[in-house]
């Protein structure tokens, strides 16, 4: 009988081997104190057991002799920090004869690194998965000309290319796959097609495109192959952006855990006040290393950084990139809150009502140049202009020069003179005859000029967000007592908007350096300030937390911002509060729950009620308790869930 051989041990054999070979080389100190460990309680068995604790001791005081060097080195540059108690413990557990317990303490000092990494891996996990989703691959067709007509675009296996998305250019044609990210910011090519954009704006639903709509970078195609064609390199993509942005949160440092490290230096003295007291007391040089080994308390190392990942990643779970765990404080002591009005409070989708034209001009001429000013702006409200007049079939006229004026409007040279489209009292600068449109609540009017002439009005309005009247009511909740709209919007719209979600404080008709002074002179602080655009970017700037509805927002809105909400909700900016508070909780608590404890079993030990070996296994359950109690800021707590559960309903009874 010939002996059977499963062909799947090998690979079972090959797959420990790597794992043991990637344990040993990013951890070698812990996998070296497992081996000694193993090694010597098998030599207890052996006629060679008296060399055992022997060979522990050595090491535990080699190891304690590198932290020892690693210590000094860290003082000399100014970071204090809890190793003086590891290396301490360790040294007095083996000169009283516990070199087992010495061991422990070692495991837990070596293993504290594996301990953070894999904290801090299950703490941002959101944020990580936002970065291996990132665009990677892209697929060339080659041999295409810029004004190449897609009927004339011939796809075959010859002329595609998979090429790095780093490589592509602006022009290049794109061919995506079904279920394909897409790599960069482009124009749809095709007819039509559906695409999945819950990944940056958060609807859940697919969304229909059609030809010549720009299909941002990151969004998932639908079930059939597209072309597209490159209108922004990869570096200049909404995707990758993001993926700068959540970098950036990732390398921060919350001020919270330069404080957890500042508990170090008190915590040292009273833990080594402890054991010297036992020691006198006793008499017993024992009682000392008993305390000091249950006086390395992992909540001041770990725990805090972790619970402030923990909430970075719950925040990127809800759309929200926020830079850093210093934001995350800021947000859970924040008293006020302001807002702009366009693309903010409201949806940023505007409709026009009316158009109001000055005798000699025709309604469609009007429109017409309106749009051929508006094509060059950025502004949310531009982009309702010129789809109105494509609508129309109207052509927009060419332009030699044009320039956007901040907070005021749009210029453009055509060749029947200069075009303005902006505020009144910007108009009203070049065209004397300027009269006001009456507007209805809600309404909002964009004046027109043509050289020094009024050329009239466009009536647009725009529509409340759903969910603004449930979010300031929750920020309510939260102790923030003062909001406020500012607007470079005129009065009688501002209010209007001000009136329907509560909001009594009205800053209208403000310039950016209006908004920069009056958020810097508002009290109490912190201060939020919610915005949207390039108009925003300076106000965000000053704020103590500036939030970017980044969905719409520019990029220098995005880059000035605290915390960009990826996805087009503004209930975003109260479950960044909730997140915040929620965090700096649950953070104050892993560290103070860690540090009582630990106080505690110090005393339990003074008195002789804790061997040392079994309070060095005490102290690593300890450790693990206080890096679990953080990592609930993954999910916020139990209370904190049910409220934000019971706010998105509200929201939805208020949408419907």
């Amino acid at each position: 009988m010939s002996a059977s051989v499963d062909p799947s041990a090998p690979a079972g054999q090959d797959e420990i081997m790597n794992f043991l070979r990637a344990a040993l080389k990013r951890y070698p100190m812990v996998v070296s104190t497992i081996l000694v460990g193993l090694v010597c309680l098998v030599m207890l068995a052996t006629p060679a057991h008296e060399l055992a604790p022997r060979i522990v001791s050595i090491y535990a005081l080699g190891i304690a002799a590198w932290q020892a060097v690693e210590m000094i080195r860290s003082l000399l540059k100014g970071n204090a920090g809890l190793d003086i108690l590891a290396v301490t413990a360790i040294t007095a557990a083996v000169l009283v004869g516990e070199p087992w317990a010495a061991l422990v303490v070692v495991l837990m000092l070596t293993g504290g690194e594996a301990l953070e990494d894999y904290a801090e891996n299950r703490s941002q996990r959101e944020l990580t998965a936002l970065l291996e989703r990132a665009p990677q691959l892209a697929t060339l067709i080659t041999g295409v000309h810029p004004n190449d007509n897609i009927d004339e675009i011939e796809i075959s296996e010859e002329r595609t290319e998979t090429v790095p998305v780093a490589d592509i250019e602006i022009g290049d044609v794109l061919l995506v796959r079904p279920g394909e990210l897409v790599p960069v910011d482009a124009e749809l090519m095709t007819v039509s097609a559906q695409f999945d954009e819950s990944s940056v704006t958060g609807e859940s639903l697919p969304v229909e495109r059609e030809a010549g709509s720009t299909i941002v970078s990151g969004v998932v195609n639908g079930s059939s192959a597209v072309l597209l064609r490159a209108q922004a390199t990869a570096a200049d993509s909404q995707y990758q952006q993001i993926v700068a942005l959540v970098r950036e949160a990732q390398e921060s440092r919350s001020p919270m855990v330069r404080m957890a490290d500042r508990y170090a230096i008190p915590f040292t003295l009273v833990s080594l006040a402890i054991a010297g007291v036992a020691w006198w007391i006793s008499g017993d040089p024992t009682r000392f290393a008993e305390v000091l080994v249950v006086a390395t308390p992992c909540p001041l190392l770990i725990a805090a950084p972790v619970a402030f990942l923990g909430g970075m990643s719950r925040a990127a779970k809800t759309g929200l990139i926020v830079k850093g765990g210093g934001v995350l404080e800021q947000l859970a002591r924040v008293r006020s809150a302001a807002f702009d009005k366009t693309g903010t409070l409201t949806t940023g989708n505007p409709e026009p009502r009316r158009i109001l034209a000055e005798p000699g001009f025709t309604d469609d001429e009007l429109l017409q140049l309106a749009a051929s000013a508006e094509v060059y702006s950025s502004h949310v409200l531009a982009e309702a202009v010129v789809a109105a007049a494509q609508e129309r079939g109207l052509e927009t006229l060419p332009a030699t020069e044009a320039e956007e004026r901040a907070t005021n409007g749009v210029e453009a040279r055509v060749g029947a003179g200069v075009i303005r489209v902006g505020k009144p009292s910007w108009i009203a600068q070049f065209a004397s005859a300027l009269t006001r449109a009456p507007l209805e609540a809600g309404e909002l009017a964009i004046y027109i000029s043509l050289d020094d002439r009024f050329v009239g009005a466009l009536i647009m309005r725009d529509q409340l967000r759903d969910d603004a009247a449930p979010m300031l009511a929750e920020l309510a909740t939260f102790g923030i007592t003062r909001t406020a709209m500012i607007t470079g919007d005129v009065e009688p719209t501002a209010r209007a908007m001000a009136d329907q979600v509560g909001i009594a404080e009205v800053h209208a008709e403000c310039t950016p350096s209006d908004k920069v002074r009056i958020v810097s002179e508002m009290q109490p602080r912190p201060l939020v300030m919610v915005g949207d655009g390039l108009n925003d970017a300076p106000v965000l700037a000053v704020a103590d937390v500036g939030f970017a509805m980044g969905a719409r927002g520019s990029t220098a809105a995005s880059e000035s911002a605290d915390v960009v909400n990826r996805f087009d909700r503004i209930a975003g900016v109260a479950d960044a509060v909730r997140i915040g508070r929620d965090t700096v909780r649950i953070s104050l608590e892993s560290i103070w729950a860690g540090m009582i404890i630990s106080v505690g079993l110090m005393l339990f030990a003074a008195f002789g009620f804790l061997p040392a070996l079994v309070g060095a296994w005490l102290q690593e359950v300890v450790d693990l308790v206080a890096i679990l109690w953080a990592l609930r800021a993954i999910k916020g707590s139990r209370a904190s869930r049910r409220m934000a559960r019971a706010s998105e309903a509200a929201r939805s009874t208020q949408r419907a």
